[in-house]
């Protein structure tokens, strides 16, 4: 045997060592992590299981894009608005400070961070409502961008092959749902791949995902996407004076105060207060209450303000041609097109097997940066950066 693959196990035994003693009882143990596909090869390198899919999706492409993701606010001249790349830091840094304190397994927690919004279209969450009215009128089920980011993760990336990440990482993608409002969550229990891929189906043949993960680990990382993304999207909406901090209702000044610092630090101190050396992860109630006002808030002022939808007037359009247009691409077999140069040439023979043309078309355009997007569509139809709502 090499030299350094000696080495290198007797590291990977060391950390195994070294989780026995750090982790609770109630963690997830990197020896425990399930793999679709056997890897022989892993048992001679230093890293453990949870850290080897966290820089599988790290140095993935997937990844890549996320820097011209939208987060909120879409085609705004703004360096210091949010995307999507910054996000998922916060998520990960957010849910490994929590996962610290409750001896939970970090490197589960940076792996789910980092890929839970890997599946999100262009253009967001107002991307994800209009693709998801096209694939589902064309049979594809629902979008959601959760099941998506699986859908890269596993069967898209290395050429179709997929990164073979670990069941416990994919449950935790799937599971993060920051939209709904959570008091507390407990994990589901153990589930097989058979289970996860049942779990599957059935999310996409609905129009909302809230199921929830089987880990400790992902219970975490759906409330650190909450307290990632809530203040956060408070400040831009500020900084572009959508919103003003006096507005803030009054009880989440009191209780959570009224800067993104403020309210991350108050909502990880109660998590953490409130769930030590408990089955469970959750807020205390007047935490929750305060947090549920706080998003209501956001939701009325800032994600449903038509301020910031009117100038995207044309990206449903966008979507709607895109869509149609690579259909009859696919029907054609029209190889020029770039579904068939940039997303299906040297894709595995059985992608395309596995796939029906919609859900083709479902897995290119909301691969899409924005940038990207925008470069597809006919002139009529390209929109304009604005400097300010």
């Amino acid at each position: 045997m090499n030299d350094n693959f000696k080495k290198a196990r007797e590291l990977k035994k060391f950390l195994t060592l070294g989780e026995k003693e750090t982790l609770g009882d109630l963690a997830c143990f990197s020896n425990t992590a399930q793999r679709r596909r056997s890897e022989p090869q892993a048992e001679n390198e230093y890293r453990q299981a949870f850290s080897t899919d966290a820089d599988r999706i790290l140095n993935s492409l997937a990844f890549t894009r996320y820097i011209d993701k939208t987060q909120v606010f879409s085609l705004i001249k703004n360096d210091h608005l949010t995307h999507r790349v910054l996000h998922v830091q916060l998520v990960s840094r957010v849910a490994r400070t929590i996962g610290r304190y409750l001896g939970l397994n970090q490197d589960l927690i940076e792996a789910a961070s980092l890929g839970h919004d890997i599946g999100h279209a262009p253009f967001g969450h107002d991307g994800e409502l209009f693709l998801s009215k096209l694939t589902h009128a064309h049979g594809a089920g629902h979008f959601h961008h959760n099941l998506q980011s699986i859908q890269f993760l596993d069967r898209i990336e290395k050429g179709g092959q997929g990164l073979n990440l670990s069941l416990q990482t994919m449950d935790a993608i799937v599971c993060h749902n920051g939209e709904a409002h959570s008091t507390k969550l407990i994990p589901e229990g153990s589930r097989s791949f058979d289970d996860f891929d049942a779990m599957v189906r059935a999310v996409k043949a609905k129009p909302m995902c809230d199921k929830i993960s089987m880990t400790m680990e992902g219970c975490v990382v759906r409330m650190a996407d909450t307290i990632s993304y809530i203040g956060r999207d408070l400040e831009d909406a500020i900084r572009l004076k959508i919103v003003t901090r006096d507005q803030i209702p009054v009880d989440c000044k009191e209780t959570l105060g009224q800067t993104n610092g403020t309210i991350v630090f108050n909502l990880v101190t109660d998590l953490i207060h409130n769930s030590l050396g408990k089955s469970f992860i959750g807020f205390s109630d007047p935490i929750s209450q305060a947090l549920k006002s706080l998003k209501e808030f956001n939701y009325q002022y800032i994600y449903k303000n038509p301020v910031i939808k009117k100038h995207l007037s044309s990206i449903e359009e966008i979507f709607n041609y895109l869509f149609v247009q690579y259909l009859s691409d696919l029907e054609k077999e029209k190889q020029s097109s770039d579904i068939f140069t940039k997303f299906l040439n040297g894709m595995a023979p059985d992608y395309r097997t596995d796939h029906t043309h919609p859900e083709i078309v479902r897995d290119f355009i909301s691969g899409m940066t924005d940038s990207y997007f925008i470069r597809q569509a006919p002139d009529h139809l390209t929109p304009e950066y604005i400097d300010n709502v």
